[in-house]
C-alpha cells in the first residue's frame, strides 16, 4: 500500500532539487496558513496546513543533502507539534514561527536572484 501524500508531485524526489531556503520556506507558507485559518476559527483548514507543514518537514528532514541539519529540523518539527497540537511547552508564539519561516524565505529569494 502506497502513503498517501498531500504533496505528491514533491514525495517522489523532487523535493531534493530544492535548495534548504526553498524547502524551509515551502514549510513555511504551510505553517502560515495554519496560522491563519487557526486565527480565523477555521480549526480543520488549520489543521490540514499543518499535517501538510509535517509532511513538508519530514520530506526536509529525510533529504539526505540536510543530513548536517538533522538536530535543528527535528527539534523544529518537535516545537512546531507542541505548538500546534500540545501544551506549548516551549512558549512559542504565532509570530515567533512567523519570523523563523521568513528569513528562509528572504534566504530563498536572494539565492533565486528575486
Amino acid at each position: 500500500m502506497e502513503p498517501n501524500f498531500f504533496h505528491k508531485n514533491l514525495s517522489v524526489g523532487k523535493w531534493q532539487n530544492l535548495s534548504f531556503a526553498e524547502q524551509m520556506a515551502n514549510v513555511g507558507s504551510e505553517v502560515e496558513r495554519s496560522i491563519k485559518w487557526k486565527n480565523k476559527n477555521k480549526p480543520e483548514r488549520s489543521q490540514l496546513a499543518f499535517f501538510r507543514a509535517l509532511e513538508l518537514m519530514d520530506f526536509t528532514i529525510a533529504d539526505k543533502n540536510n543530513i548536517n541539519r538533522l538536530g535543528e529540523l527535528c527539534r523544529t518539527r518537535e516545537v512546531l507539534v507542541d505548538y500546534f497540537f500540545a501544551d506549548n511547552q516551549y512558549k512559542s508564539t504565532d509570530i515567533l514561527w512567523q519570523k523563523y519561516f521568513r528569513a528562509f524565505t528572504w534566504m530563498a529569494s536572494l539565492s533565486a536572484g528575486k
